[in-house]
């Protein structure tokens, strides 16, 4: 007696599911990095697939079995929709780490002290590209990557294939925490930015009481200086900050799923 040999309804659900996964995996951080080789992300995302596969197939609409070829490219769309929203609130966050990095160089100086982010392969600053390490170390350590790696599973039971629906909240709710990218890179580069804004004050002062210094001189190391030092010292803001956002992933997430549906 050979092997079950699976029929098209299965095989269409397995590609449906390996949709889904794949792009949550190509998303996300740590997984959806540009380091990543493809082929490990393409067998990581089979491995999922053939492990949630016999847990989600009961949840599959039975309106699969007749489904035509728009429809079925209908739910090939849904899928990676669903796959790419999931993955789309870490990201934000992520963003919002870099966009406070590049506030807090641009004011200590380094206008053209850039790197190539390898993520993005774009130029970013030094601070923006070492506080975004530092969250990719705060979201392994809490937990994140297994947020959506659970998210992948109660997906199908909020959101069915062919149940992805593209609604007025849904967009609010992705304006939203497009906004929260803004209010992050605030909370976290606040501190150090406040503390430059005020050495600049101080640097304008004595440029116009004392104004035998050479201000340029003088102000550039200062400021590196003193931008060092307080980046240091606010690090354990940074990493609370980033603790309160990340641990809040699983509500969003599941938010963003029942909007979805």
């Amino acid at each position: 007696m050979g092997p079950p040999i699976p029929d098209s309804e299965q095989i269409l659900m397995l590609m449906l599911v390996f949709l889904r996964v794949s792009a949550v995996l190509f998303v996300i951080p740590a997984f959806g990095e540009r380091t990543v080789p493809a082929r490990v992300k393409g067998g990581l995302a089979i491995i999922i697939t053939l492990t949630v596969f016999p847990f989600v197939r009961a949840d599959m609409p039975s309106l699969l079995q007749e489904a035509q070829t728009f429809a079925i490219f209908t739910a090939m769309i849904g899928e990676i929709m669903i796959g790419i929203t999931i993955g789309f609130a870490v990201r934000m966050i992520f963003a919002g780490v870099q966009f406070a990095g590049e506030m807090i160089g641009i004011k200590m100086g380094f206008y053209m002290a850039n790197i190539i982010d390898p993520v993005s392969s774009t130029q970013v600053s030094i601070i923006a590209e070492f506080q975004y390490l530092i969250a990719l170390l705060v979201y392994l350590a809490v937990d994140g990557h297994h947020i959506f790696l659970a998210a992948i599973t109660d997906s199908y039971q909020i959101v069915t294939p062919l149940g992805y629906h593209f609604s007025g909240p849904l967009m609010k709710a992705l304006i939203q925490f497009s906004g929260n990218l803004f209010i992050t890179a605030v909370k976290i580069g606040a501190p150090v930015i406040a503390v430059l804004f005020f050495t600049n004050t101080a640097l304008g002062i004595i440029a116009r009481t004392v104004p035998q210094i050479n201000i340029f001189i003088v102000g550039f190391p200062l400021q590196i200086a003193v931008g060092l030092i307080f980046f240091g010292l606010t690090a354990p803001i940074f990493v609370a900050t980033l603790q309160a956002v990340m641990n809040h992933l699983s509500i969003d997430v599941h938010t963003l799923l029942k909007l979805m549906s």
